[in-house]
């Protein structure tokens, strides 16, 4: 066994480019797990760099000089993020206020209900059934209160280090865009001459990583946008709180939808009941889920990563639970930086395998 492992080892691990690959990833993961608190700012500020850098190589083809496109690309960034600041977070925190006030009246309506299904259907539910389903609900929101007054103990630490973002994030997100360049070629002078399977990582990683999140982000405005206008349209309370909800649901693939599908139901079943305005909303964000499932997405990802959705899944489960938001958000590119990490890492048996199964 340990002769088999031995030359396990010297197969993969004796190639030079291997070891400094495996020792940049291993330094990679070291920082982001012991220092990603402190650098988070930082982060932060080279997603959204990154995020921005197609609109400013955009404008450079069409003969804008490198510092005038990051002058309108940073002044964009800013608008945006005044707009959030001002109108959109605001709102969307009004509601929240207003949704979590009026919890209890929903939870009884929404027992009454329930309380009623023994005795429309007795031969599926049981009242027994129904009170475990009711102590089950009321423990999760007591959990649920219990956050919220512990986050409301600690708002005053997460204001003064919202205040901190909001003054280094822009700063840093500037000079990353003027001197991303030279800042990339500074780390990679510190690399070795050869680096083959370095380069062929980058290149497999970079336009596809570029497209998913751009095309992410997009997608998160657009069906977050659609949906705010179509319920604010229907008329049902908390249309920007929903909006917002459902256009973060993209960014866990599959399970998403299914599970913001919830409390667009409840909201919508507590203000109309069975009525036809209940199904009208249903009808309107199945027809929302459809489109971005067949349309947007497909336009948007038309370079889409190759990955089996068992693949995609385990990443959403595996980065999420490590990393919280970020993890779920990069949860397809880092499945698809394994596979190229995997993809060039030097297979000396491959070839002796494939002629023995001939």
């Amino acid at each position: 066994m340990k002769k088999i492992f031995s030359k396990w080892i010297d197969s993969y691990f004796s190639n030079e480019e291997v070891m400094l690959f495996f020792v940049l990833l291993a330094g990679a993961l070291g920082v982001i797990l012991y220092l990603g608190q402190p650098l988070t700012p930082v982060f932060i500020s080279v997603i959204l760099a990154f995020l921005m850098q197609g609109l400013i190589d955009w404008l450079q083809q069409r003969k804008v000089p490198h510092l005038a496109s990051v002058l309108l690309v940073f002044l964009l960034f800013v608008g945006v993020l005044l707009s959030l600041l001002l109108f959109i977070l605001p709102l969307a925190w009004k509601q929240s206020v207003n949704l979590f006030n009026e919890l209890p009246r929903m939870v009884a309506e929404a027992k009454s209900v329930l309380l009623l299904l023994p005795q429309q259907y007795p031969e599926i539910f049981s009242e027994q059934q129904i009170s475990q389903i009711i102590d089950m609900a009321t423990a999760e929101l007591s959990l649920l209160g219990q956050w919220v007054v512990t986050y409301s103990l600690n708002s005053i630490t997460g204001i003064i280090a919202l205040l901190i973002y909001l003054v280094l994030v822009p700063i840093l997100v500037f000079f990353f865009l003027k001197d991303g360049g030279n800042l990339v070629r500074w780390w990679v002078s510190f690399l070795p001459q050869k680096k083959a399977m370095l380069t062929q990582v980058w290149n497999e990683m970079d336009q596809q990583i570029a497209n998913y999140v751009r095309g992410k982000v997009i997608e998160i405005l657009i069906v977050g946008s659609v949906t705010y206008v179509v319920f604010a349209f229907l008329g049902i309370n908390y249309a920007a709180l929903l909006g917002i909800m459902v256009g973060l649901s993209v960014l866990i693939p599959y399970i998403g939808a299914a599970l913001v599908t919830l409390p667009v139901a409840l909201i919508g079943f507590v203000q109309w009941g069975w009525t036809n305005e209940f199904w009208y909303l249903m009808l309107a964000y199945g027809i929302i889920q459809a489109l971005d499932g067949n349309v947007l997405v497909p336009l948007l990802f038309s370079e889409a990563v190759n990955l089996h959705p068992v693949s995609i899944i385990i990443a959403v489960l595996v980065f999420g639970s490590i990393w919280g938001f970020w993890g779920v958000f990069f949860a397809i590119p880092l499945a698809t930086l394994i596979k190229a990490i995997l993809n060039a890492w030097p297979k000396t048996h491959a070839l002796g395998a494939s002629q023995s199964l001939e």
